[in-house]
């Protein structure tokens, strides 16, 4: 059975093995004890945390494998980006060249920099071990975020973002970085990264052009990678996209790799997930698979199972002993609950 839970002290070496297997630009986990800690840190406070609107928390999950006090993933959720440091952007917009006395209208794509997004939620740091990717880990490392946000909707924004990988070769040298690079920066994308994951991000406001930037201006490997996601980030990409998430022209400063939105209201899984009571069975058994959180903050958790039936008329959920145990749950507890 693998249980989804807040990260605790206990959990650093497993984090800092997940931090060194994400690889470049995987910025929110960089590969730094100290500020893996201090993530840990953070962690714990903002689920302490007396919050009635979101500022700067960040809640930070862990996927272990009870039968093998293994952790084999993490996900994590940003309350409200931008608000301690600047959260940058290029958006993707388009100006009109005219000129009724040539006769000629040109329709020229421009990248302009932003804080667009300062104050939303970020979902982030989802990261599965290669070993287990198979089957609907992944999946409910996706969805189960959004369960949590319900539940506790008052910690996060209407806007929720997801910033996704852009394109970078194995050596994590980006096209569209190359081309900035090579104007403004003169530092290699992997070193900027890293510097975005350590939060030194002064460089951007200091070295990034001032101005909007004609994308027919860029190379021609840079123009193909706006908007385009890392092949190893399409799985998360879809599944986004199944939820309602959309592109509205948004992309990252560094590898152009889009950032996608949506209102918490109207995600898929907030929508469709039912909070029921809980009766707790020796044995049940359907053939639907069923996520269940059990909506608490401090203590939360959550897994993924078979084992437990769902009466939606009757706002019941049928559940075994065992999964009941691990979840911390007793009779006529509350749930939410959703088919996986």
């Amino acid at each position: 059975m693998q249980i989804l839970r807040p990260i605790q002290q206990s959990d650093f070496d497993a984090l800092k093995l997940i931090a060194n297997e994400s690889g470049h630009g995987f910025t929110s986990l960089p590969v730094d004890d100290t500020l893996l800690q201090e993530k840990i840190t953070r962690s714990e406070s903002s689920f302490s945390k007396h919050v009635t609107s979101p500022f700067d928390e960040g809640y930070l999950f862990v996927l272990e494998d009870l039968e093998s006090c293994e952790i084999i993933g993490t996900t994590a959720i940003e309350a409200a980006v931008g608000t301690q440091v600047p959260l940058y952007h290029y958006h993707l917009g388009k100006t009109v060249h005219h000129s009724s006395t040539l006769n000629v209208y040109n329709t020229v794509d421009i990248l302009s920099m932003c804080n667009d997004y300062t104050g939303c939620s970020e979902i982030c740091t989802l990261f599965l071990r290669e070993n287990h990717r198979k089957g609907l880990a992944g999946r409910f490392l996706s969805r189960i975020r959004f369960a949590f946000m319900a539940d506790q909707s008052s910690r996060f924004s209407e806007t929720v973002i997801a910033e996704m990988r852009g394109v970078s070769d194995a050596q994590g040298h980006s096209p569209f970085w190359q081309w900035l690079q090579e104007h403004f920066f003169s530092i290699e994308f992997p070193q900027a990264d890293h510097l975005v994951g350590l939060g030194d991000k002064v460089f951007i406001s200091e070295l990034m052009p001032k101005y909007p930037i004609y994308a027919n201006l860029l190379s021609k490997e840079a123009q193909a990678v706006i908007g385009h996601v890392h092949e190893k980030t399409k799985p998360a990409l879809k599944l986004l996209q199944k939820e309602g998430f959309e592109h509205r022209g948004y992309v990252d400063l560094f590898d152009a790799g889009p950032t996608v939105e949506a209102k918490l209201g109207n995600i898929r899984t907030v929508q469709n997930s039912h909070e029921v009571k809980v009766k707790i069975v020796e044995s049940v058994h359907s053939d639907k698979t069923y996520a269940i959180s059990n909506q608490k903050l401090e203590n939360f958790k959550a897994t993924f199972t078979q084992n437990a039936l769902l009466d939606i008329k009757a706002a019941e959920l049928s559940l075994s002993k065992k999964e009941a145990e691990a979840l911390g749950l007793e009779n006529n507890d509350s749930v939410r609950v959703f088919k996986l």
